[in-house]
């Protein structure tokens, strides 16, 4: 049972306040707090984000006198008699503070939202500083706040059209706008509909609403990689320590103490029992006032460890007699595997041979919001409130945990400052239900940095082998792959990975032999889950390395060879699948074709005539990526209504992570309908008010959920021309109030206002569902996986200072086929930050369990890192999508890192092999090159 304690104690303010300004008001607190708490916690600022309470994100960014300074390092005492400015207060000043958040909003310069008060504030202060910035000016100023999402270059851009005298000089930014006329939506560079609350400061995250008299949740973790563990006198530190109100524990869990984002792999315990598998996992939840909690040393905490050796090598794991998970005959999780044709046969007459073993680290989401939310019963139900990019799923998991129907169960999703697929998994969910649950008292938490790092889920290492052959002409003819993934401690998303891979490890190229097999393994680290890509990124750095030794080996240009082998809509695919029109690669690629020339002239041209330790190379790499679920059920429902008013409501509850489903899902069903966008009344993610839109992963939401729109969008069309007694050719005209449908010469009123309501509260209610057609695959692999494909390539431009293993990259060329540009800007921002994530795949981020658990340590991307990136669209119409429209979301990490690696190779000649290609292991690559050219010229001699 939880040990709990009766009553809290009160605890009082010691310290004289001190008086400052914010936002033009006086205020006071006192001084022996961080300015950020005070902010949000006193003042109610929460416009203020916290992202590292250290100072490494720069979210906290506000203005200390007109300087631009982290919040969450700054002592109240520091700023007594001063003005502080916040989100809240920029438009109020006399700096282009108001114009500023206009241009973010023209621009797409916020996504996920979670940065953007600390870009603007940065920014401002720049701004007041000098009118008329450069472009390294801007980046310096805005480089000590980090973003995940955007890639920076919007943002860059809104900044300086700021610092041109307010005038807007791209042509993305003088489009921009909300639709007003029908039938217009589709195709527009809208603004986002939630995008004026990202950048005033107030959208709702996580950990910005709080119930009055929440206890704050803390959960008890393990230091080690794996442990037993035995708890001492629970009861008697929570009577030794006042303001402690309960421990729970794996025995307080009321139902199933596990929970899985694929059931029949749920095995996470929310408490562990008696053996820990990996470092951060919890073994309890302290619950209490905040300031208590937070103030407890954790080695105080009553638990007793047992450190035992831990598996955190995958070959130590297949061969140890130790199970990591009991019941299974060894650490392997699951398997996947694609076979077609005879590949040994292919590759023994293949004209030209190449193979390559690489390796993948763990990499770190780094979304600048940390898990946060809250949690109160009501009754017999639980309603929780939290940032998550799954909330059915989540409903699911809770009702398991909790032992109560599903209906029971309420979940609320906040505006989510990034996910990339770690927010699919449960993280303070459980913790708040089993709290809220026992104690009948609204709960709240929010990870810390560190506590998201060690925690939460991480792209999966890979080690990865690979032989291809191709003939004489350069078709390919083979390809063998063999991949083992870390899976970690537990299951998440790595029976997903496992399956994904084997289908995409060919490339978007014809491969009539080919043979892919997969493990996902178990150690005891911790677990690897869906990130952006699902495996497919780490494939694709294996599979583009090797294409291009093919390349060279025959003799061909190493885009041409591409061209070359290139999906078409009559060729299948290595599941057997022949995909009809809408298979865009070929058109990328092509589109790259004179820029590749440029370029390779132009680097070629620097190689030969700089001198110094420079070196330039260019690279490319393909893409394709199977939106939605492999070979599985992938439905998504939308639900709209007619009110009396003659405003839609759009109950719409793929949550938007900042990739613009919010938006683009309005701009699919306002077409449909024949709307204008600015009728619809959006109604978000609520499980108690929203349908089920099916998680927002695998570039789904804009294939499936905007299927369903347009579904839903067309089928209230007809619905309201029937009422109407019109034709299907009649126009309807939502204004003034009302709907009025004119068929040919007459003009028929729709009476809204005394019409009967439905049990819905609307006048007509259309709800659609839609389940792109899949099939499941046999033994071999062979089926049809995805209903449809994005595909894309990257061009990347780099320098290499051979004398100290730097890579920058200085351009990357991006062409997506897209099926139908729904909103370019939108679009543009995913493909502008997926080169972002890719660079700091193939350069920078690797996460190592146990150490550099901060983003002071662990370094992403900031915007002096980010070279130029030029989008292209293609648009090959996808005959499942809306309007054609494919996912992009997933797909823009995935060529970046090989282009850059390949173009490494390209400068200098050299394959890194162990992905990321930091400075020391570049060096020390070229350093061996040298000493590999020294040995044969020896032996020439």
């Amino acid at each position: 049972m939880a040990f709990t304690r009766g009553s809290k104690a009160q605890a009082g303010d010691q310290f004289t306040s001190i008086a400052f300004r914010v936002n033009g008001r006086a205020v006071s607190a006192s001084p022996l707090q961080r300015l950020s708490r005070v902010l949000r916690d006193k003042l109610g600022l929460t416009g203020t984000k916290v992202g590292c309470d250290a100072g490494d994100c720069g979210a906290c960014t506000v203005l200390l006198d007109g300087e631009a300074v982290c919040a969450c390092l700054v002592a109240l005492g520091q700023v007594e008699g001063c003005e502080v400015t916040t989100i809240e207060g920029l438009a109020h000043r006399t700096s282009p503070g108001a114009q500023l958040q206009q241009l973010f909003l023209l621009h797409g310069a916020a996504q996920c939202g979670a940065c953007t008060p600390g870009m603007l504030l940065a920014a401002t202060a720049l701004l007041e500083k000098n009118s008329t910035p450069c472009d390294k000016e801007v980046m310096d100023a805005i480089g000590g706040v980090l973003c995940r999402c955007t890639g920076y270059q919007k943002i860059i851009a809104a900044i300086l059209d700021a610092g041109e005298k307010g005038m807007v000089q791209t042509s993305c930014a003088n489009q921009a706008r909300i639709p007003s006329e029908a039938g217009a939506a589709v195709g527009a560079r809208s603004v986002r509909l939630d995008g004026k609350r990202k950048v005033d400061g107030s959208e709702i995250f996580g950990a910005d609403e709080t119930p009055a008299g929440s206890l704050a949740v803390r959960a008890i973790r393990s230091p080690y990689h794996r442990a037993r563990f035995q708890f001492g006198d629970l009861g008697a530190f929570v009577r030794d320590h006042p303001g402690v109100e309960a421990i729970f524990t794996a025995k307080d869990v009321p139902g199933r103490n596990c929970y899985g984002v694929i059931s029949s792999f749920a095995d996470q315990p929310v408490f562990a029992e008696h053996e820990v598998r990996y470092r951060g996992e919890a073994v309890a939840a302290m619950v209490g006032e905040a300031a208590t909690v937070e103030a407890l040393d954790a080695a105080d905490f009553p638990v007793r460890w047992d450190e035992l050796a831990p598996l955190t090598k995958i070959d130590d794991a297949l061969a140890s007699a130790r199970l990591i998970h009991e019941g299974r005959s060894e650490n392997v999780l699951v398997r996947g595997r694609v076979v077609r044709g005879d590949v040994d046969e292919a590759l023994n007459a293949a004209y030209m041979v190449a193979e390559g073993e690489y390796d993948t680290g763990f990499v770190e989401h780094a979304y600048i919001e940390p898990e946060a939310g809250f949690a109160r019963r009501v009754g017999d139900q639980i309603e929780i409130q939290a940032c998550t990019q799954s909330p059915y799923m989540d409903r699911a998991d809770i009702a398991a945990i909790l032992g109560i129907a599903q209906e029971r169960v309420r979940i609320i999703p906040t505006a989510v400052g990034g996910g990339f697929g770690s927010k699919l998994d449960l993280s303070v969910q459980p913790f708040l239900a089993v709290a809220a649950w026992h104690l009948r008292k609204p709960v709240r938490m929010v990870y810390s940095r560190t506590e998201s790092m060690v925690s939460t889920t991480k792209r999966h290492p890979a080690r990865m082998r690979l032989r291809g052959g191709c003939d004489r002409e350069g078709k390919l003819m083979a390809l063998d792959f063999v991949a083992d993934f870390n899976t970690g401690a537990y299951s998440s998303w790595g029976p997903t990975v496992a399956a994904r891979v084997p289908v995409h490890a060919s490339g978007p190229y014809y491969v009539p032999h080919y043979r892919a097999i997969t493990r996902a393994v178990h150690t005891n680290l911790v677990p690897a889950g869906a990130f952006r890509g699902f495996g497919v990124p780490q494939a694709a750095i294996a599979q583009e390395q090797v294409f291009d030794e093919l390349a060279d080996r025959v003799g061909m240009d190493r885009l041409e060879f591409r061209i070359l082998n290139a999906l078409d809509e009559r060729t299948p695919t290595v599941t057997g699948q022949v995909l009809g029109p809408g298979v865009g690669i070929g058109a990328c690629l092509v589109a790259l074709r004179g820029k590749w020339h440029s370029a390779r002239s132009e680097a070629a041209e620097f190689n030969l005539n700089v001198a110094g330790p420079f070196r330039r190379g260019v690279g490319v790499a393909g893409m394709w990526y199977g939106c939605g679920n492999t070979s599985l059920p992938n439905p998504s429902t939308m639900r709209i209504g007619l009110k009396r008013d003659g405003r839609i409501a759009l109950h719409q509850g793929a949550v938007d992570i900042g990739q613009g489903s919010n938006t683009i899902v309005t701009q699919i069903c306002a077409d449909a309908l024949g709307a204008p966008m600015e009728c619809f009344d959006l109604v978000s993610g609520d499980t108690s008010i929203t349908p089920d839109c099916g998680k927002t992963s695998a570039s789904r939401q804009t294939l499936v959920t905007g299927k369903a729109a347009q579904m839903a969008g067309e089928q209230l069309r007809r619905a309201i021309l029937k009422l109407a007694g019109a034709c299907d050719c009649a126009r309807i005209l939502f204004a003034d109030g009302g709907v009025t449908v004119f068929d040919g010469n007459e003009a028929h009123t729709l009476a809204l206002g005394d019409s009967p309501l439905d049990e819905y509260g609307y006048v007509i209610t259309s709800q659609a569902m839609f389940d792109p057609p899949t099939s499941k695959l046999d033994e071999n692999g062979q089926g049809m996986p995805y209903a449809a494909y994005g595909f894309g390539a990257h061009m990347a431009e780099i320098e290499v200072d051979t004398e100290l293993g730097t890579v920058r990259v200085l351009r990357v060329t991006a062409a997506h086929d897209v099926g139908r540009a729904i909103n370019p800007t939108l679009i543009e921002g995913q493909v502008e930050g997926g080169v972002a994530q890719g660079l700091g795949m193939a350069l920078m981020e690797e996460f190592f369990p146990g150490k550099g658990e901060n983003l002071h340590d662990y370094l992403i991307p900031s915007a002096g890192d980010v070279p130029v990136v030029e989008s292209i669209l293609i648009e090959d119409p996808s005959p499942v999508g809306p309007f054609g429209a494919k996912g992009i979301g997933e797909q823009a990490v995935i060529p970046t890192a090989p282009a850059i690696l390949n173009a490494l190779h390209d400068a200098i000649g050299i394959r890194v092999r162990r992905v990321p290609a930091t400075p020391d292991r570049v060096r020390a690559a070229i350093l061996a090159a040298q000493k590999e050219k020294r040995r044969e010229r020896r032996e020439e001699e």
